[in-house]
C-alpha cells in the first residue's frame, strides 16, 4: 500500500457512511467503486493510490456482500403490538447504535436484518406502555461468538426507545465477563464508561461519540459490579428517573442479594411499576438447577425469580447457544420441564449467523481439513487427563508449533494491512491454575527464544537464516500451514521480528492479574493467552487465528462454549488453525450435526405453528438428551429412565464389546444371509451392497440378538425394537440395508485375503479403522470422531429426484461461500428420506498409538440406522431408555468434571 493505514481507514469510514444511507438492493460492486472515487479527490485522500482504492473496494464489497437472514420463531399465542406503537416510538437509542455498528464496518444489509430481529423480539416481549400486572418470558437461542451481544444490545436499545424504564443484564459467574458485558454495554448502549483509578472522571465512548443528548443511569462499571452504596449515590428513586436505569451485574448469589434488597427500597409497600427487561446472558449456566451444584443454582434461579416478582411488569430473556440447554434437558418429567418458573413459555427465538460466520458446520462438518490439526504428542508432557499436582516440564511440539504458527500469521497479516488489529493465540489444555502457570511460564521462555532469534537474525538473507534453527523451523512451519497463503517467505521474514516483538504470554484465570485488555491498545494487543474456565465461556479473544485445546468434555454445552475459536475473521479466516485431540474433534462434529438438526426441528415448528413447549419436548426427546441427561445426573449414581424419539435421527453402535465381537460378527452374516434368501437381489454401491425392500422383522430380530456394550447408550436393543415394531406397518414397513464395505483405491489393486470375505457370493472388503483413544478393556470405539459411518452413507437407496431435493434444500439454506463445493452432511439426506436405512459394518481394527490395547478381536461388528421423519402432523413416538450413570462416571467422570467446579 502506498498510502498510510490512517488514510485508507478514514476513506473507509466516510465511504461506509454514505453507502449506510443508501437501500441494500443499491450496493453493487460499480456504486462501491463510484463513492470512493467522489473522494479521492479529497486532499486528505490524495496519498490513495489505484491499487489502495481497489483493496478498499474488495473489503467493502466483502463485507456488504454478508448475508443475515431472519431466523425462526416458536411461540404461544400473542396479541401484536409493536406494529401500532412503532410511529410514537423515537427510535433515539437504536438509530445511535445502528450508526455505530456502521462506523465498526457491519454492511447495510446486516444492519437492516439486525433491526429486523431485534424488532420481531422486542414485538414478543411485553408492551412497556400497558398497564395491569404482566410478565413474559422467552429464550434467544444463537450461536458461540456469532455477534450475541451484538443482537441483544440491538434489543436492548429498541426496548428503551419502546418505553422499558429498568434494564438489568446478568453476566457470566466470572469477574472479566461481566466486566467485558459491562465495558460492551457502555459502548453500545450508555455512551459513557465511569471512572475509575486516575481517570476519575470518566469518559464518552461508543454511541456518546456520536450523540450524547440523553444518557441512561448506570449503576455499574467495568471495574465494579452493583453495591448497595454506589447505587445509593445516585440520589434519584427509580421510578423518578428521566432515562433507563442500567445494571450489568455478575451472575452471583451475594450480587443478586445486594440489587434485590436495594430495589426494595422502591417497592413502598408494593410492586415497582417501571416496566423491566432482565436479559440472562449465558442462561444455562447457573440459573438452573443443575446437579453438581444444585443448593448454589437453586439460590440463583430463586434470586432471578424473586427479582422479576418485583416488578409489576417484566420481560425476561434468557440467551443460550445450544438448544441442549439444561431448561430443556435438566427436569427428570416432561411435566417438571413444563412447571418451571424461568420456562421460556412465550416464545423461542432461534438467530441465523450472518454468512461470513466460521462456526461448528463449516470448521467441523465441512472444511475440517482447512482448520483443524491433531493433537497426539502430549502424552507424556501434559496428559488430557491431569490432577492438580501435574508437573509440566516442557512444551509438546505440537504447542511449539502452533506458537510458531501464530507468529507467522502476525506477520502474514501485517503484510495484508491488519498491521495495527489485535491479535490473539488461544491456550486451553488445563483447568488448574498452578498447571496453567506452568503452562504460561514455558510458552513465555519459547516465545523469548523465538524473538531473540528475529532480532538477532531476522535481518538476514533468507538463504543465510536458514542456518539458525529458530528460523529454519519457522520457514517449514511457513510451509507446511501458510505456504499458499499468498506470501513470499523472503517477505514474511522481512516482517518477522517486528510481527514477533510486542507478542506477550498472558495467563488468564481468577488467580493471575493477566487481563485481555483490547481496548487498552490501540494500535493492537498481540497476546497468547493461557487459561481455563476463562477462556471456555463468553469471553471474547479479538483476532483469534491459532488455538490449542488440550481438553475433552462430554457436556455438550460446555464443548461449544469452550469454542471461543467460532466467529468473524475477516481477511484472515484462511490462517487460522485450532489443535485439539482427535475425540474432541469427533465430539465436536457429532454435537454440531445434532445442533443443525435441531435447529431445523425448529424452522418445522415454526411453520407448523408449534409453541415453545413443543420444542422443549423435541429437544428432551432428542437421542443426544441420554448423554447430556448421563452427565448432568453423574453425580447421583443413579439410572434414570428417558423417552426418546427416534424419527429423524441417526443411531450407530458406539463403543462395541471386544468380548462378543464373534458373535455379533455372526449376526451380520447371518442377517444377509436371510434377506438374501427372502429373494431381495442385491444392488452393488462402490465397495458396498445395498438390499432393498427388507422386512422389518428381519431388522428388529437383527437389532435384538445383537450383543450391545454398555456404553452405547442410543442402540439399546430394548427400546429401539419397540420403536420399530411400534411403526412396522406404516413408516418403517419396507427398509433399505446397507452392507458397508470399503472401495479399494487404485494404488490398492490387490487386497489381501485376510481383508475380505464372500457372503453369499457378494464379495465385501472390509473397512479398516484405528481404536479410539478412549477404548479400554471389553469397551472399543471405532476411530476417535464418535461415527461408524463415513460421511454421505445415508444418501444410500434414495432415489435421484430424492436426493436432488434434499441437497437442494441444503444449499438454500446454507449457501456455499464464493461458490465452493458443498460437503452434504448426512442429515440434510436424512430429512429427505422415506425408507430406513439399517447399515452393517465389518471392521478391521488396529492399535492406535493412543489406546486401544493389544489384543483386539480380528474383525468387529457394528450396525448404524437412519430414521426417517415422522410425518407432518402424526404424533412422534417416543419409547424409554435406561441412563446407567454409574457406567457413564467410570467411563468420563475424571475429564468431564464439571468446568464450574474446576479450580479456575
Amino acid at each position: 500500500m502506498s498510502a498510510e493505514l490512517g488514510v485508507i481507514d478514514a476513506l473507509d469510514r466516510v465511504v461506509t457512511a454514505e453507502l449506510t444511507s443508501l437501500p441494500a438492493d443499491q450496493l453493487t460492486p460499480q456504486l462501491i467503486r463510484t463513492t470512493i472515487d467522489d473522494f479521492r479527490p479529497l486532499p486528505k485522500f490524495s496519498s490513495v493510490s489505484d491499487d489502495d482504492a481497489e483493496q478498499l473496494a474488495r473489503l467493502l464489497e466483502t463485507r456488504h456482500a454478508v448475508i443475515l437472514t431472519i431466523g425462526n420463531v416458536v411461540k404461544v399465542k400473542h396479541e401484536p403490538w409493536l406494529p401500532d406503537a412503532k410511529a410514537s416510538i423515537d427510535p433515539y437509542y437504536w438509530l445511535r447504535y445502528r450508526k455505530l455498528l456502521s462506523t465498526k464496518g457491519m454492511g447495510v444489509p446486516v444492519l437492516a436484518t439486525l433491526g429486523e430481529v431485534s424488532d420481531r423480539t422486542l414485538g414478543l416481549l411485553g408492551n412497556p406502555r400497558e398497564a395491569g400486572v404482566w410478565a413474559r418470558k422467552g429464550l434467544v437461542l444463537g450461536n458461540v461468538q456469532s455477534g450475541k451481544t451484538a443482537n441483544y444490545l440491538g434489543l436492548v436499545c429498541k426496548a428503551a426507545d419502546a418505553g422499558y424504564r429498568v434494564i438489568i443484564v446478568i453476566a457470566g459467574i466470572h469477574n472479566n465477563l461481566r466486566n467485558q458485558t459491562q465495558s460492551r454495554v457502555d459502548e453500545g448502549f450508555i455512551g459513557f464508561e465511569k471512572g475509575a483509578g486516575k481517570n476519575k472522571l470518566g469518559k464518552v465512548v461508543g454511541v456518546g461519540r456520536i450523540d450524547l443528548q440523553r444518557r441512561p443511569s448506570h449503576f455499574t462499571s467495568s471495574t465494579k459490579d452493583f453495591s448497595q452504596a454506589a447505587a445509593s449515590q445516585v440520589g434519584v428513586p427509580l421510578q423518578n428517573l428521566n432515562e433507563p436505569a442500567v445494571f450489568v451485574i455478575k451472575k452471583n448469589a451475594n450480587t443478586l442479594a445486594n440489587l434485590t434488597q436495594w430495589l426494595k427500597t422502591s417497592l413502598q409497600g408494593g410492586r415497582i411499576n417501571s416496566p423491566l427487561l432482565l436479559i440472562d446472558d449465558e442462561a444455562d449456566n447457573a440459573s438452573i438447577n443443575v446437579s453438581q451444584n444444585p443448593n448454589a443454582a437453586s439460590t440463583i434461579n430463586a434470586q432471578i425469580r424473586e427479582l422479576l416478582a418485583m416488578f409489576e411488569r417484566s420481560s425476561y430473556v434468557g440467551y443460550t447457544a445450544t438448544p441442549f440447554a439444561n431448561i430443556f434437558i435438566d427436569p427428570e418429567s416432561d411435566d417438571e420441564m413444563l412447571g418451571q418458573d424461568l420456562f421460556p413459555r412465550d416464545f423461542i427465538v432461534s438467530l441465523d449467523p450472518p454468512s461470513n460466520y466460521l462456526g461448528a458446520r463449516r470448521v467441523f462438518l465441512e472444511s475440517p481439513d482447512e482448520f483443524l490439526r491433531p493433537i497426539n504428542d502430549s502424552d507424556d508432557v501434559i496428559p488430557v487427563k491431569h490432577r492438580i499436582t501435574q508437573i509440566i516440564e516442557g512444551l509438546p511440539d505440537s504447542l511449539r508449533f502452533a506458537v510458531r504458527a501464530f507468529l507467522l500469521v502476525r506477520a502474514i497479516r501485517i503484510l495484508r494491512g491488519g498491521a495495527l488489529e489485535h491479535n490473539s493465540m488461544l491456550i486451553n489444555a488445563s483447568r488448574f491454575t498452578r498447571v496453567q502457570s506452568q503452562l504460561r511460564n514455558h510458552v513465555h521462555s519459547y516465545l523469548e527464544e523465538l524473538q531473540n532469534a528475529l532480532r538477532i537474525s531476522g535481518a538476514l538473507d533468507p538463504v543465510e537464516a536458514r542456518a539458525v534453527p529458530e528460523i529454519f523451523e519457522l520457514e517449514n512451519t511457513w510451509k507446511t500451514e501458510y505456504g499458499e497463503a499468498g506470501q513470499r517467505w523472503e517477505d514474511v521474514l522481512r516482517v518477522l521480528h517486528d510481527a514477533a516483538a510486542p507478542i506477550r504470554v498472558v495467563e488468564v484465570n481468577n488467580k493471575s492479574a493477566g487481563k485481555l485488555n483490547y481496548s487498552d491498545f490501540e494500535n493492537g494487543l498481540n497476546v497468547i493467552a493461557v487459561g481455563g474456565f476463562s477462556l471456555s465461556r463468553g469471553l471474547t479473544l479479538e483476532g483469534l487465528s491459532i488455538t490449542y485445546f488440550l481438553r475433552s468434555s462430554v457436556m455438550y454445552d460446555t464443548l461449544m462454549q469452550m469454542g471461543r475459536w467460532f466467529g468473524y475473521r475477516p481477511g484472515y479466516e484462511d490462517l487460522c488453525r485450532i489443535w485439539m485431540p482427535e475425540d474432541a474433534q469427533g465430539w465436536y462434529a457429532h454435537i454440531a450435526e445434532s445442533i443443525e438438526m435441531l435447529r431445523d426441528d425448529l424452522k418445522d415448528m415454526e411453520a407448523s405453528g408449534a409453541t415453545p413447549e413443543d420444542f422443549g419436548l423435541r429437544v428432551r426427546s432428542h437421542p443426544d438428551s441420554l448423554i447430556v441427561t448421563a452427565r448432568n445426573k453423574m453425580g447421583t449414581g443413579k439410572r434414570f429412565v428417558v423417552s426418546i424419539g427416534l424419527g429423524g435421527s441417526q443411531i450407530e453402535t458406539t463403543p462395541v464389546s471386544a468380548r462378543d465381537s464373534d458373535y455379533n460378527v455372526r449376526r451380520i452374516r447371518s442377517l444377509v444371509t436371510a434377506v438374501h434368501a427372502s429373494g431381495v437381489t442385491p444392488i452393488p454401491l462402490g465397495g458396498s451392497w445395498l438390499f432393498s425392500s427388507v422386512s422389518p422383522e428381519l431388522v428388529a430380530s437383527f437389532v435384538r440378538d445383537y450383543k450391545q456394550d454398555p456404553g452405547s447408550t442410543k442402540t439399546q436393543s430394548g427400546p429401539v425394537v419397540a420403536y420399530i415394531e411400534e411403526r412396522a406397518a406404516s413408516t418403517l414397513r419396507s427398509w433399505d440395508v446397507l452392507l458397508v464395505g470399503r472401495q479399494p483405491s487404485v494404488k490398492e489393486p490387490l487386497v489381501e485375503r485376510a481383508d475380505y470375505e464372500t457372503l453369499n457370493d457378494l464379495r465385501v472388503v472390509y473397512q479398516k479403522r484405528s481404536t479410539g483413544s478412549r477404548s479400554s478393556g471389553n469397551t472399543l470405539y471405532i476411530g476417535n470422531n464418535q461415527k461408524v459411518a463415513s460421511r454421505g452413507i445415508e444418501r444410500a437407496g434414495m432415489p435421484d429426484a430424492q436426493r436432488e431435493a434434499a441437497e437442494e434444500h441444503y444449499r438454500r439454506d446454507n449457501p456455499s461461500p464464493d461458490g465452493d463445493p458443498v460437503n452434504y452432511p448426512d442429515v440434510a439426506y436424512r430429512r429427505f428420506r422415506a425408507k430406513p436405512l439399517l447399515m452393517l459394518h465389518l471392521v478391521r481394527l488396529t492399535t492406535s498409538s493412543d489406546g486401544g490395547g493389544p489384543n483386539l478381536p480380528a474383525l468387529v461388528a457394528a450396525w448404524g440406522i437412519s430414521f426417517p421423519p415422522s410425518p407432518p402432523g402424526q404424533s412422534e413416538k417416543r419409547v424409554e431408555f435406561v441412563v446407567n450413570t454409574v457406567w457413564f462416571r467410570e467411563h468420563f467422570g475424571v475429564d468431564s468434571d464439571d468446568e464450574l467446579e474446576g479450580e479456575d
